[in-house]
């Protein structure tokens, strides 16, 4: 009767010994995650509680966490282009409880209050006061209650990317021609190489179709990202950028810990957060469960309009508000506030006097999706697009938008400000138009303008 007692005896000691490497390999796993959160940069004087604003009627979103996630042009090599704009917006929402996350990316030309009382596209609000601005404009316009933002730039993005091996996308003729100039700049930026994608001969007849699947390493897929001169304008670019994130996040679950490791060393010093390190440590168990389910562009109904320069009108705001909160947690109680309604009121005055170019649904990705094979808007958009796919000789770097210099048009002089007599929705005199370049220097999505031209046609310097 003693042997069987011995082997248990042996075995509970095996099982302890295995419970306890476990322990201490956890313990490890969570000391090596805690130094390396240590490299990011914690900006948490940058978004103060008392400095953040949202309107007084909003909704307290009860079991979800939303966070803002700022996609910033900055560009150390071209100072002249070195704004920070933030020219991708997206609004994620995370449910607490099944962990299910939505993404709405914020079209960056969209006319909204970007600071008191001052009508813009949404992208100037972070180079006027920062993360905190940037999350004051979401918050107000859209009835939100962001209190936290992650921000990174070009090269936080290209060398995730890299991390992971690359990601294999597929791409239409119009991409492989843009992503290739595009690569040029942001391989200048970030010091990363890559190698052009071979064009295919002969090229086909529909541009905008797919034509195979190219595994893209980090400077190429960031090109990729920035897209926004095809059919689809800056709604296909959003989508490509939230189709890379999808990509990243399959990616990042199935890699190795050695991956994730080399991921925090090289990518977390490049992070702007205002999360602290303690919350992303609690978060960290559970984010193996974490999914993208479905993702969107806002204002989901839309108009081009010209006012002084090409913008994106929400048709209204109180109606793309509303359908935001629906999508973003399933709330069909919710009705926009006093100040939305009061915003919403006055983009359709200042838009009104502006001419109404094309108006659109934006599309919504279900769960899963992975690819749309055509990558055109469909709609009533003007797709009277006619650039010149042989043409190397494309300016990815003239005609700047927010340059910040005499021309700028979020500086003393505000734009649609709404404040007086003298108000001429131009920000900045006679110039100033939204593209930094003059009177005709370029709605980015008229049709007249939308066709490079190698000059001055393709405004693709003023961000991603």
């Amino acid at each position: 009767m003693s042997k069987p007692r011995k082997k248990r005896k042996k075995v509970l000691f095996i099982l302890e010994i295995i419970v306890l490497l476990l322990f201490i390999g956890g313990l490890y796993v969570y000391g090596q995650i805690s130094a390396k959160l240590d490299k990011i940069d914690i900006q948490e004087t940058d978004l103060q509680e008392q400095d953040i604003v949202t309107n007084d009627q909003a909704p307290q979103m009860t079991g979800y966490t939303t966070y803002a996630l700022f996609g910033l042009d900055h560009r150390s090599k071209n100072e002249k282009l070195n704004t920070e704009n933030s020219d991708t917006i997206i609004i994620a929402s995370i449910n607490n409880d099944t962990k299910a996350v939505k993404l709405v990316s914020v079209y960056r030309d969209t006319l909204l209050n970007v600071k008191d009382d001052t009508y813009s596209k949404a992208n100037a609000a972070y180079a006027l006061g920062g993360p905190t601005q940037a999350v004051n404009m979401l918050n107000t316009n859209l009835d939100l209650n962001i209190t936290d933002y992650v921000a990174i730039d070009f090269d936080a993005l290209v060398t995730v990317i890299d991390c992971l091996g690359g990601l294999d996308i597929p791409l239409s003729y119009a991409e492989i021609v843009h992503m290739n100039n595009y690569s040029v700049e942001t391989s200048e930026e970030t010091g990363k190489s890559y190698t052009p994608v071979e064009l295919p001969d002969p090229k086909p007849e529909d541009q905008e179709a797919i034509v195979g699947t190219y595994h893209l390493n980090g400077v190429q897929a960031t090109s990729y990202c920035r897209i926004r001169y095809t059919a689809s304008l800056d709604m296909g670019r959003t989508e490509r950028q939230r189709r890379v994130i999808q990509m990243i996040v399959d990616k990042a679950k199935k890699a190795g810990l050695s991956t994730i490791f080399d991921i925090m060393d090289q990518v977390f010093p490049m992070v702007k957060t205002s999360v602290s390190k303690t919350e992303i440590l609690k978060m960290i168990p559970a984010m193996i469960g974490y999914g993208i389910d479905e993702t969107t562009g806002f204002p989901q109904d839309y108009k081009f309009a010209t006012v002084k320069g090409s913008v994106i009108v929400p048709t209204t705001l109180e109606s793309n508000v509303l359908k935001l909160h629906q999508f973003l947690y399933g709330n069909t109680n919710y009705a926009p506030t006093e100040d939305v309604l009061n915003k919403s009121a006055q983009i359709t005055t200042i838009a009104g006097g502006g001419e109404a170019q094309s108006t659109s649904p934006a599309a919504t990705e279900a769960p899963g999706t992975t690819t749309d094979d055509s990558y055109t808007w469909q709609g009533d958009t003007d797709t009277s697009y006619s650039y010149d796919y042989s043409s190397d000789d494309s300016d990815y770097s003239d005609n700047t938008d927010y340059s910040g210099g005499d021309n700028t048009d979020y500086g003393d002089n505000t734009d649609y400000s709404g404040g007086g007599d003298n108000t001429d929705y131009s920000g900045g005199g006679d110039d100033t138009d939204y593209s930094g370049g003059g009177d005709d220097a370029g709605s980015d999505y008229s049709a007249e303008d939308s066709g490079g031209d190698s000059g001055g046609g393709e405004d693709l310097s003023d961000g991603e």
